[in-house]
């Protein structure tokens, strides 16, 4: 016996599936090596700035020696910077660099050209509907509206 499908769960599933295409395409077409791990770990630091080892990995929800590694790829790649902390220069601040802030921008502009698409097949008077429902679940989320996304983050 199959256990009863919650028809709510499967549509949010089913267009996680749909963004999640959308995501590793736009990265892939980027031309950039980066797993969608390192590229999250991109934007979490362009929507919140610079942040510590330990903050990067806890917003990943990953360990911080697993953090370390991945950051130890992207400080290779020139996509991020250590820098110390003005504060106190004991601590290390991880921080976008100029290429890894191009990297973001450029596939950013790659999914809202997709994204642009799909919502056209969606008739206009529903698409509110689904940018809220869709706000509220990022919300829950935790993510930070890109719009309060700041370019010039302060080392």
């Amino acid at each position: 016996m199959r256990p009863e499908v919650d028809p709510v769960l499967e549509s949010v599933l089913s267009a996680s599936r749909a963004l999640i295409a959308i995501a590793a395409r736009s990265l892939a077409d980027a031309g950039e090596e980066v797993t969608l791990t390192q590229y999250r770990s991109l934007v979490v630091l362009a929507s919140r700035g610079p942040q510590s080892l330990t903050a990067l990995a806890e917003l990943l929800s990953v360990k911080p020696s697993t953090a370390s590694r991945m950051c130890d790829r992207l400080v290779r790649k020139r996509l991020i910077l250590r820098r110390a902390d003005k504060g106190d220069r004991r601590q290390v601040r991880l921080a976008l660099s100029a290429r890894g802030d191009q990297l973001v921008e450029s596939v950013t502009r790659r999914r809202r050209a997709e994204i642009a698409e799909l919502l056209s097949a969606i008739p206009r008077r529903e698409q509110a509907a689904v940018a809220g429902a869709l706000q509220r679940l990022a919300d829950a989320a935790g993510e930070v509206r890109e719009q309060d996304w700041s370019s010039g983050w302060d080392l």
